[in-house]
């Protein structure tokens, strides 16, 4: 039993190596200054502005776009993965800096400092939130303030997932209200708009600065009780940033007001023009010159390559540690008891959650990623290979022992062959599985099909959307029949299972 337990602790001594070496492998070159921005089209432009303006102060720049909410970037930043990113002084005050209950805006510099950060000037703009509601529903109802919400706790609303729950958000307007009468639930900011629209909800929270307000002609419930603080637009910034960013991004002060900012949002959002486009335009620049962007089958075929890349490290490493942990939890009660339930127990993470533990350990992008889909494909694989092992017939295995074998010549000449259709349907659903679940790599800056689903649910672009589902659907379904094809070759013909 000791050489068992050895051999466990010795595998997983391995299984770090290999892992870490296989992680560290596929983390890019950093450049000099990394600009984050978070996943709505505002954040993007902004930070696409504050790439500009660094390079044009002669700073190396790189811009990662769309790395999901508020505290995913503000941890990037004190972890030193992101440079600065894009931000509002009411979300520092009432969400991001909750714990140092500031009076005003003054307070923020003071407590960034403490963790060492700094806050540029205002941009120029505040964008706020707000709630909206069609009009003739609002007129129906006879609406026109927040508090008149009060009266109708039957409306539907729902407002995006982070207002849920931050200190400004939902709950706290609700006891401002007393709206607690009123059933909310949570929706992706950009796909509010086309419930509401589509009749689905009543009330949406809304960015005071959105293009789809005008667009869509809603009406803005009025703030009667002036809940909601100032959101002036700011860049968070590590404060040992280089001098000459930190001049560029307070270059950037004042140069945009509400009417530019939404006109801007339009653009990429109701006009199709790119965010870098939007940004130029901010800066009185032309419109981007130069190569043309790639084309439909050039992005995809990016697109798959990084998607793999995710997919194909994850599995090698699962590979590495599930088959070895398997055979011991099968050779071992004991061992099997503890290893079973254990990576059972991984597999009941929520992966959004999951991927967002794993930012303050391996950073944001393709490293968490991995990790994550790493330890959601040890279950599938353990699982099948303990399985496939004490799943064989008691008279085979009492064949093997008279014959004289070796323990490792029984276990590499008769079990693993005989168990080898079960492990192979294991890691056949293991990679299934890795390939649809990196798709949520994409909200941390892990890249693949994962990149246009979530730029398509942001700009409200079905054919967007389709372009990274498709491919993803598509790779799956290839996978699966790859792997029934490895499995003809490798597995006896006498022991593949009976059609």
């Amino acid at each position: 039993m000791r050489k068992l337990f050895a051999a466990v602790l010795a595998l997983l001594l391995a299984a770090i190596a290999v892992i870490g070496g296989l992680v560290l492998g596929v983390i890019p070159a950093r450049a000099d200054t990394v600009v984050g921005s978070k996943a709505f089209t505002e954040s993007v432009i902004l930070g696409e502005m504050a790439r500009i303006a660094l390079e044009d102060a002669g700073v190396a720049a790189e811009h990662r776009r769309q790395l999901g909410g508020s505290r995913i970037l503000f941890d990037a930043v004190r972890a030193g993965e992101v440079d600065l990113y894009p931000d509002y002084t009411g979300t520092l005050r009432f969400e991001i800096l909750s714990t140092e209950k500031l009076a005003g805006d003054g307070g923020i510099a003071a407590a960034l400092a403490r963790q060492g950060l700094a806050v540029s000037k205002p941009i120029g703009f505040s964008n706020g939130y707000a709630l909206a509601m069609r009009p003739e529903v609002a007129e129906r109802h006879g609406l026109r303030t927040i508090s008149d919400l009060a009266r109708h706790p039957e409306l539907r609303v729902a407002v995006s997932n982070e207002f849920v729950d931050r200190a400004d958000g939902w709950r706290a307007l609700s006891a401002a209200y007393g709206l607690g009468a009123i059933e909310v639930r949570g929706i992706d900011h950009d796909l509010a708009y086309r419930a509401l629209a589509d009749g689905q909800i009543d009330v949406i929270d809304v960015y005071t600065t959105d293009a789809e307000i005008a667009a869509h002609g809603l009406t803005l419930l009025e703030d009667d009780r002036r809940f909601f603080p100032a959101y002036d637009a700011v860049f968070v910034y590590r404060s040992d940033l280089d001098p000459r960013a930190v001049a560029a991004l307070d270059a950037l002060a004042g140069r945009i007001d509400e009417r530019a900012m939404q006109r801007l949002n339009r653009m990429v959002v109701m006009d199709g023009a790119s965010e870098r486009a939007a940004a130029r335009a901010a800066l009185g620049l032309a419109a981007p010159q130069g190569a043309a962007p790639p084309g439909l089958w050039q992005r995809i075929g990016l697109r798959t390559i990084e998607h793999l890349r995710l997919v194909a490290i994850a599995l090698a490493g699962a590979l590495v540690v599930a088959i070895p942990l398997g055979v011991l939890a099968a050779r071992s009660r004991r061992i099997g008891a503890l290893v079973i339930p254990a990576t059972g127990l991984l597999q009941t993470i929520p992966s959004l959650a999951l991927f967002v533990m794993l930012i303050p350990l391996l950073g944001i992008g393709a490293a968490p990623t991995i990790a994550a889909l790493f330890l959601y494909s040890l279950l599938p694989i353990v699982r099948n290979v303990h399985a496939g092992l004490t799943g064989i017939a008691r008279p085979l295995r009492e064949s093997a022992e008279a014959l004289g074998l070796s323990t490792w010549a029984r276990l590499r000449r008769i079990e693993l062959p005989l168990a080898l259709p079960t492990i192979m349907a294991g890691v056949r659903t293991a990679a299934v599985i890795a390939v649809g679940l990196a798709t949520l790599g994409a909200i941390i800056g892990a890249g693949g099909y994962g990149q246009p689903i979530l730029t398509g649910i942001r700009l409200n672009n079905t054919a967007t959307i389709l372009e990274g589902a498709v491919p993803a659907a598509l790779l799956a379904l290839a996978i699966e029949g790859a792997f029934h094809l490895v499995e003809a070759a490798v597995v006896p013909r006498g022991l593949r299972p009976a059609r």
